[in-house]
C-alpha cells in the first residue's frame, strides 16, 4: 500500500528532497535519456505528493495552483519508480494530487503537459487532450484539460 503525504516547499525535509530530486533524476534524466534542467526553479511553488512504500519514496508529482506555473491548476513531473509501476501507483498518486487540487485549491480545472505516450492513462483520470502534440525537452507531449 502506498502511504501518501503533501507537503509545500518549504515544509520538506532534507532527505524527502534529496529522495524527491533523486526519483526525478533516475526516470526523467537516466531512463528517459534526456538531458535538461529538472531543477527549474518552480519547485518552490508547488505543493509535493510523495508516495511512499516501505519508507521508500516510489511514486510524486509536483502540484501548482492556478498561475504559479500554467493558466489553471496543473500537475506536473509524475514519476513511479520503474521496479513499481506494476502496482499502479501512478494512479494512487495522481488521485491524491487531483484531490488537493479539488479541495484545498478548490478548482475544477487541471491543465497537464503529458508525455503523449501516457495518454491512456491520463485519459482514465478524466483527462482529454487538446491541441496539438509537441516536442518538450526532446519528447513528444501534448496538453490535456480535465474539468
Amino acid at each position: 500500500m502506498l502511504k501518501i503525504i503533501t507537503k509545500e516547499f518549504q515544509e520538506l525535509n532534507t532527505k524527502e528532497l534529496y529522495d524527491l530530486l533523486q526519483l526525478r533524476s533516475e526516470v526523467f534524466v537516466v531512463e528517459q535519456d534526456c538531458v535538461y534542467q529538472d531543477i527549474d526553479g518552480k519547485d518552490m511553488k508547488a505543493y509535493h505528493i510523495l508516495g511512499y512504500k516501505n519508507d521508500e519514496l516510489v511514486a510524486y508529482t509536483r502540484v501548482f495552483k492556478t498561475g504559479d506555473y500554467f493558466e489553471r491548476a496543473s500537475i506536473g513531473r509524475v514519476v513511479v519508480k520503474k521496479s513499481e509501476r506494476h502496482h499502479k501507483y501512478g494512479y494512487d498518486i495522481m488521485k491524491a494530487s487531483i484531490s488537493l487540487i479539488e479541495n484545498v485549491f478548490n478548482e475544477t480545472e487541471i491543465l497537464i503537459s503529458a508525455q503523449t505516450y501516457l495518454g491512456n492513462f491520463y485519459n482514465k483520470l478524466g483527462f482529454i487532450e487538446i491541441g496539438e502534440e509537441y516536442l518538450e525537452d526532446g519528447i513528444p507531449h501534448i496538453k490535456m484539460i480535465k474539468s
